[in-house]
């Protein structure tokens, strides 16, 4: 037989019955004898063209098809595998969850500060690879530019970063305020940020300033805080940035842009080391000052935390000169000298301001925290806005009080356990901070200990009476049982974001 050019041809799979046994092993016997090829010619009708049925060599094919088809199913799902984040916080998109939670409680991280925007890009930051330096670095950026009245790159920085991976806790000092002129605080932003995000930050330094650029460029939107603090300011110094064309201050919703700013931050972004970070800028505010050069520069540091070990593990927060030594000392008072009860904490937040700061905190699902806190004094710090940068400097001078604002707070629940739950507190917009945090965190032990419940639940319970929200805030984050929780008191006055 020619079998270059002849094709076999099959029937349809034909159910076995009784007696076509026989009858198989014949033909089985036939066709073995000519070899089978496989043809795309159009069959031709000739004597060695039967029309056969193989059993055997159908099994065969059947047989090889699934098991490609197991095959290519283990291979995607290897190939998923590979593709997924590595770590607490991974470069994929999050994966679909098969149980839904209840809001502000996520399986990777989260996020949670005073504006919408900033969580949001905080999240963005998180589900790109970043971790939660990442992200917080760059929400604070964010703040900078729509949260002109409370914080921006004139402000202080602090902040509290307790590693899961070392188990180390670190804090960030913004050291003693520092005059620029008369008035006029010295801009740490830049510098505080930029060493922290080189200490412990994964994406790219200009990664974490593209949005607040493209922000400040392209416009935001006026949300409610800042349109509350511009109503209540006027518009004195601050025109035209959050100005009506006809002198009135911008609404709620009113689009607002900083193109100075962006360039500012353009800039930053190229700056070859964080031992520069800032300087383009101080460079432009000494020119607009007509000073022949700067009297002083930033001096943010990272130190070891202040540590209290409790009955309940071990709490850590910020060396003097900011609030931290203050709360400790509150909450050693507090408990020697009676057992923790559930109190309202409330009453600590609103009070005549004296100072008005910003807060925000990121978490991670294994136990990684960063909370942050910057001021620049005042509403819209000394009101003095730079022409050519777009940056409202603050009336942090050198005779200004110590950071009383400024006090985050971790409680970790066991150092020698790895998989203990873990607490993280910050204030915003309130002088009174260690007060409110020591209020809050005893609740906090209270509940534990009388409902016997996980800290998470005891977190999210409703203990407080609905309040307005306005800018007096504490921030708080949870991780229990490989879960990030976020939440604010009083409760949903900040976004939040996470995955």
């Amino acid at each position: 037989m020619d079998t270059t050019t002849e094709a076999v041809l099959y029937h349809k799979l034909q159910l076995w019955e009784p007696g076509m046994e026989s009858e198989e092993e014949e033909e089985e016997e036939e066709e073995t004898a000519e070899p089978l090829v496989l043809s795309l010619r159009r069959s031709r009708s000739t004597p060695g063209n039967k029309v056969v049925w193989l059993p055997g060599a159908w099994a065969r094919l059947l047989a090889s098809l699934l098991l490609l088809a197991v095959s290519s199913s283990l291979a995607l799902k290897q190939l998923h595998r590979r593709e997924s984040p590595k770590g607490n916080l991974g470069s994929a998109a999050p994966p679909a969850s098969r149980h839904s939670h209840h809001p502000g409680v996520y399986h990777h991280g989260a996020i949670i500060s005073p504006a919408a925007t900033c969580s949001q890009l905080g999240q963005e930051l998180l589900v790109a690879g970043g971790n939660v330096v990442d992200a917080g670095v760059g929400a604070a950026l964010c703040l900078a530019v729509v949260h002109p009245h409370a914080t921006g790159l004139g402000a202080t920085f602090w902040g509290l970063f307790y590693n899961s991976s070392s188990g180390n806790s670190t804090a960030l000092t913004a050291g003693p305020a520092q005059t620029l002129a008369p008035g006029l605080g010295l801009p740490a932003a830049l510098p505080a940020l930029r060493l922290l995000h080189t200490h412990f930050g994964r994406l790219p330094w200009p990664h974490l300033l593209a949005k607040p650029a493209m922000l400040a460029q392209k416009g935001f939107e006026v949300d409610v805080p800042l349109a509350r603090a511009l109503a209540a300011q006027g518009t004195k110094g601050l025109c035209p940035l959050f100005c009506h064309t006809n002198g009135t201050p911008l609404g709620l919703g009113a689009k607002a842009t900083n193109p100075n700013l962006a360039a500012v931050l353009h800039q930053e972004a190229l700056a070859s080391g964080s031992d520069l970070a800032g300087d383009a800028l101080l460079r432009l505010l000494v020119r607009d000052l007509g000073l022949e050069e700067p009297p002083a520069r930033p001096t943010p540091s990272l130190e070891p935390a202040l540590q209290l070990p409790m009955p309940q593990g071990v709490l850590f927060t910020t060396p003097g000169p900011s609030a931290g030594p203050e709360l400790l000392q509150l909450l050693e008072s507090a408990l020697h000298s009676r057992t923790p009860s559930a109190t309202s904490c409330l009453s600590l937040l609103p009070t005549a301001m004296t100072s008005v700061n910003s807060a925000l905190a990121t978490v991670d699902s294994s136990g990684s925290m960063l909370l942050l806190t910057s001021s620049i004094n005042s509403s819209f710090g000394s009101g003095h806005l730079s022409p050519s940068t777009g940056v409202l400097l603050s009336n942090l001078v050198a005779r200004s009080a110590p950071s009383a604002w400024a006090c985050p707070l971790i409680l970790r629940g066991s150092l020698d356990d790895t998989e203990a739950d873990m607490l993280g507190l910050v204030a915003s917009g309130t002088p009174r901070g260690a007060k409110a945090m020591t209020c809050t965190l005893l609740n906090h032990l209270a509940a534990s200990q009388i409902q016997q419940q996980p800290q998470h639940q005891a977190q999210q319970r409703p203990t407080e009476s609905p309040e307005v929200c306005g800018q007096e805030n504490l921030l708080q984050v949870v991780v229990h049982a490989e879960h990030a929780h976020v939440s604010s008191v009083p409760r949903g006055c900040c976004p939040f974001q996470g995955y």
